[in-house]
């Protein structure tokens, strides 16, 4: 029995006793082969979800994706040029184990920092590009990623060029305290100053999208457009529905409830956003030149 017959017995297993336990329970996945949707629970051939951009071909399911992997992506081949990367956090307020864990997270996600940002284009239309991380420190703000996107919002300000930033946290970094909260207001006033030029500001809120990062720049965008899959709010609905203790509404700060809310103008399947954002782009050079 060769190797491709080993493994599809395998997820004949896995697909049946995931049939047989209605689609709810976990089951062994072969490693490095399947990957398991933690939505359906179905076992997914590796190379298959690459191919469809990390998204379940069963239930839709948006997998959670890496800065490298979202500019993989999105962006032109090549066109990346990475920008403030010398930027590196330390411990201001010495907060016991912050530095194990910054060491910890750089080995885990490969970055120095949960902020990746740079200039590049998108079917030709240049553009500066930032991607919250949720691999490093679940994508919090703390003072250097404010920093850094302080410092993207001003070169796409001095340069006149469209702004992108995706977003994916969990709010500020409590390690940090008051100083990461201070990053909300420098963030958005960098903003303010952007929109008084005259600039572009296309918010991607994807999943999760949520606390300081929710309640400061990406909710200040020029459009806003969700990911499918995505929870998008301020405090989580667990801690909401403990505060109010009323019963939330059904698929509650998902991105869909957040359109019919108003919070964002559309709600796009992750192998649509290149095409919207460059569709963007474009009708925005246009606009442009014809107020020359």
């Amino acid at each position: 029995m060769n190797f491709l017959d080993v493994h599809k017995k395998q997820l004949e297993a896995a697909t049946k006793k995931r049939m047989d336990l209605n689609l709810k329970t976990p089951v062994d996945i072969p490693e490095g082969v399947f990957v398991q949707c933690s939505n359906c629970q179905a076992a997914l051939y590796e190379k298959v979800l690459k191919k469809n951009q990390h998204v379940c071909p069963v239930c839709q399911n948006h997998f959670r994706i890496d800065s490298k992997t979202r500019l993989e992506y999105t962006v032109d081949e090549g066109s990346f040029e990475a920008m403030f990367q010398n930027i590196l956090s330390t411990n201001p307020l010495h907060m016991p184990g912050y530095e194990e864990k910054l060491i910890q997270a750089q080995k885990t996600a490969q970055i120095n920092e949960a902020f990746v940002c740079g200039k590049a284009s998108i079917v030709g239309y240049p553009c500066a590009i930032g991607i919250l991380d949720s691999h490093f420190m679940m994508g919090s703000m703390g003072s250097v990623v404010g920093e850094k996107v302080t410092r993207l919002i001003e070169f796409a300000t001095k340069e006149n060029m469209p702004l992108i930033i995706f977003s994916a946290s969990g709010g500020a970094r409590m390690q940090e305290g008051i100083l990461s909260l201070m990053q909300m207001a420098k963030t958005s006033a960098a903003l303010k100053r952007n929109d008084d030029m005259g600039g572009l500001f296309i918010s991607v809120m994807t999943h999760p999208t949520t606390g300081g990062v929710a309640a400061s720049f990406a909710s200040l965008g020029d459009y806003h457009i969700a990911e499918m899959s995505s929870l998008i709010g301020f405090a989580g609905p667990r801690v909401i529905k403990q505060t109010i203790r009323e019963e939330l509404p059904e698929g509650f700060q998902t991105a869909e409830f957040q359109q019919q809310s108003g919070q964002v103008d559309i709600v796009l399947h992750r192998q649509d956003i290149r095409k919207t954002l460059f569709q963007l782009l474009k009708f925005h050079q246009k606009v442009l030149y014809d107020s020359l």
